[in-house]
């Protein structure tokens, strides 16, 4: 299977939320069009969180302590969990999913901060990348951080990764477009 090109996508992803959010207040980036709809701010918290939670599977792995569970044998799991959570976060998608609870977002204001973090963030996530690389090219399955029922390969996890920010980072210029009008 081939996999996306994930360092030039969180360029891409980092590149467009300086562009488009950074010279705007904490008020507005915190604005939500309606109670349903995510902030600008929430989004980009959001993905700080949920890509952070796979930093301790990746530390477990790559200190060899890691265990996967056991349906993680069977690769016909692992590939039918895989496809369905990559078909779940493709930003062409119109139909909403619920997050789990541990990825929400706060519900009180982000600061206005949230961009300097989430550039940090992307940093950090790119070298988080990089040092897997042998881990990729040992095929390696992990669990969901939000639940070990659903597995996958590592390959597919940053692809996963990589298209749900760009998913989320698509609905925040879509809030920007509805709160500017």
């Amino acid at each position: 299977m081939e996999h996306l090109n994930w360092k030039d996508i969180i360029d891409q992803n980092t590149n467009l939320v300086q562009e488009l959010f950074s010279n705007l207040n904490e008020e507005t980036l915190n604005l939500q069009p309606n109670s349903s709809t995510w902030s600008i701010a929430q989004n980009l918290a959001h993905l700080i969180v949920i890509n952070e939670s796979y930093f301790p599977i990746l530390t477990e792995l790559n200190n060899k302590t890691y265990q996967a569970p056991f349906h993680a044998k069977f690769s016909f799991i692992v590939r039918f969990f895989g496809k369905f959570v990559l078909n779940s976060v493709e930003p062409s998608r119109n139909k909403k999913m619920k997050t789990f609870p541990i990825w929400e977002p706060q519900h009180s204001l982000v600061s206005a901060d949230i961009i300097d973090k989430f550039v940090a963030h992307q940093e950090k996530l790119k070298k988080a990348f990089d040092n897997a690389a042998d881990l990729i090219s040992r095929n390696a399955v992990i669990h969901s951080p939000a639940s070990k029922v659903i597995v996958y390969k590592l390959a597919t996890a940053f692809d996963i990764i990589v298209t749900h920010e760009t998913r989320h980072i698509n609905q925040a210029k879509e809030v920007l477009k509805l709160i500017q009008h």
